[in-house]
């Protein structure tokens, strides 16, 4: 990637489990309180903590069933198309949607097949080439 610091044309996002596997299994939107500017890719990194009420939900638990849960560690990547604020479930019928929050529309989701370990931030974060570079060795194909 010469020429492109990583944090140029991609931002991390840090998200609990076990959210940020369901992620990878096809949930969207990623709810969030605040609306986000940015557009683009963006690293999955699941963040330390673990929202445990959250794994009794039935909706995650068929999502995640046979998943390992990783964290402190990038396990995906995606594109993020959009931010809106919740429409009602007539525009945003999906049933990961929070109503009252904005919504992260993620596309192309890419899961890495070992996780890079790394530390996150809040809320969006520019990761470092080295990372960047971590994670294409494992998506060659993935260029911005």
């Amino acid at each position: 990637m010469t020429g492109l610091d990583g944090g140029d044309w991609i931002r991390g996002i840090t998200v609990r489990q076990p959210w940020a596997t369901c992620i990878l299994a096809g949930k969207t939107p990623e709810n969030r309180p605040v609306n986000w500017p940015w557009r683009g890719w963006v690293l999955i990194h699941a963040g330390l903590k673990l929202d445990r009420p959250a794994l009794r939900d039935p909706l995650v638990a068929t999502t995640i069933r046979g998943r390992e849960l990783h964290r402190g560690a990038v396990i995906g990547v995606a594109r993020l198309t959009d931010c809106h604020l919740d429409q009602g479930p007539e525009r945003c019928p999906s049933p990961w949607a929070q109503r009252g929050v904005h919504h992260l529309v993620l596309v192309d989701v890419h899961e890495l097949p070992l996780p890079v370990p790394a530390t996150g931030a809040l809320p969006a974060w520019k990761p470092t080439q080295a990372l960047v570079d971590h994670v294409l060795q494992q998506l060659p194909a993935l260029r911005p």
